[in-house]
C-alpha cells in the first residue's frame, strides 16, 4: 500500500512513515520547505511544500496513494488554527484525488468521559488540559466536524497525554470512545495504531481513543 503523510516531520508523523516504510509501505512524506527531514529509503519519496494550505499543491502528493495519515497539529497554545486550515486543504486534495481512506489524530478530551473513569481523569487531568488548551482543542474540534462530514472514509485517534518512550504494539483502545482510566501513550504506539487502523473495518468511520 502507498500512504500519503502529512505532518511528517512531527513526532507522530515521523513515527508514521518509519513504522509504515518497515512494514514495507510505499509512503509519500509531505514536509514544509524549511524542514529539516534527513530520513532515506528506497520506498519513500518526499514532497517539499510551502505550507498545507493550498490543496492544489498537496494534490500531487497523492498520486498512486491508497490511504492518508495525518499528524497535523499546533505544536503550542499560540499557532493557531493549524489543524482546521490544513485539514480542510488535505481533504479537498483527496477528494480531487480520488483518495478516500483517512487516519487523523486528534486528542483524549474531544471524546466522552468513559464509564467508570478515574476521579483524577474527571475532575483534575481532563478539565485542567480542556481549560489550559482550549484554543488547541477548539481547533480539533473543528477538524473532526470537517472529517466527519467530508464523506471520506475516516478514523480518528485521541490519545491522551503523549510521550516518547518505545513502540510496544500492546495498549488499550475504545472504538467510538475513550478507555477508561487511561492517562498517557507514547507516540510510536498513537503511530501504530493509526497505521493498524487502515486495515481495521470496526474502526471505519468512528473515532478511537486509546491508551496503555
Amino acid at each position: 500500500m502507498k500512504i500519503t503523510v502529512f505532518g511528517a516531520t512531527g513526532r507522530i508523523g515521523g513515527e508514521v512513515v518509519r513504522q509504515a516504510l518497515a512494514a514495507d509501505h510505499k509512503v509519500s512524506a509531505v514536509v514544509r520547505e524549511s524542514s529539516r527531514f534527513d530520513l532515506e529509503h528506497p520506498s519513500l519519496e518526499v514532497l517539499r511544500v510551502s505550507g498545507l494550505t493550498d490543496a492544489e499543491v498537496l494534490r500531487p502528493a497523492l498520486d498512486g496513494s491508497s490511504a492518508v495519515i495525518s499528524g497535523v497539529g499546533a505544536r503550542g497554545r499560540k499557532d493557531g488554527p493549524v489543524a482546521t486550515d490544513s485539514t480542510r486543504s488535505i481533504l479537498a486534495a483527496m477528494s480531487a484525488a480520488g483518495v478516500r481512506r483517512i487516519v487523523a489524530v486528534s486528542a483524549a478530551p474531544l471524546g466522552p468521559v468513559p464509564e467508570g473513569d478515574s476521579f483524577l481523569n474527571r475532575r483534575i487531568i481532563l478539565p485542567f488540559f480542556s481549560a489550559f488548551v482550549a484554543d488547541v482543542y477548539a481547533d480539533l474540534r473543528v477538524m473532526e466536524s470537517d472529517i466527519m462530514a467530508s464523506g471520506l472514509e475516516w478514523t480518528i485517534i485521541r490519545p491522551p497525554k503523549l510521550n516518547d518512550k518505545p513502540e510496544t504494539g500492546e495498549y488499550r483502545i475504545a472504538i467510538g470512545g475513550n478507555v477508561a482510566r487511561g492517562y498517557s501513550i507514547s507516540r510510536a504506539d498513537a503511530a501504530h495504531l493509526m497505521l493498524a487502523a487502515l486495515d481495521t473495518p470496526a474502526m471505519l468511520n468512528q473515532p478511537v481513543g486509546v491508551a496503555y
